[in-house]
């Protein structure tokens, strides 16, 4: 049961860096590479990028999922502990509920992203890569997955609260 065990937190930090790299990748290096050259090819290859991209980072938020439920349930967490407020306020309950509550919160952005504002902006940018509402969703995307990359950052040490407890 331990291999199995090392297996799911392998996975789970497999699914992690996989997404948090990708994000690192494009925000820090993709987005700011293509700002010097035309912005209508610049904008079909974000796309392009983002939508390979996008198939991998959704699998990731999968994996997270079903892992971490694992890793829960290894700990001894089910589902009743929600709902018991001496869990909740224990140091364990409440790093679970703030790593799952940004979990959630990168999940909205992701798809506030993916679905809505980086589609939009890149047919706004073909159609008129000059105007304001171009330019207005470019940088929305652009802040969102920055945005994105801080949630990733705050899981992290979420991850790592889990793990040692609270700093004191």
């Amino acid at each position: 049961m331990h291999a199995f065990y090392e297996a799911v937190v392998v996975l789970h930090l497999i699914a992690a860096m996989t997404w948090l790299g990708g994000m690192f990748f494009l925000v820090l290096v993709v987005v700011p590479w293509l700002r010097r050259g035309d912005r209508v090819t610049a904008a079909r290859l974000l796309q392009e990028t983002g939508t390979r991209f996008r198939s991998v980072g959704w699998a990731c938020f999968v994996t997270l999922l079903a892992t971490g439920v694992m890793l829960l349930d290894f700990r001894g967490v089910d589902l009743s502990h929600f709902g018991e407020a001496w869990w909740r306020a224990g140091p364990f309950g409440s790093a679970v509920l703030w790593k799952l509550g940004v979990f959630v919160a990168i999940l909205a952005v992701s798809a506030w992203h993916d679905f809505s504002v980086g589609p939009r902006a890149t047919r706004a940018v073909q159609a008129d890569p000059k105007s304001p509402e171009a330019e207005r969703l470019r940088v929305l995307a652009s802040r969102l997955g920055r945005l994105n990359v801080v949630l990733g950052l705050v899981i992290v040490g979420l991850a790592v609260i889990l793990v040692r407890g609270w700093p004191v």
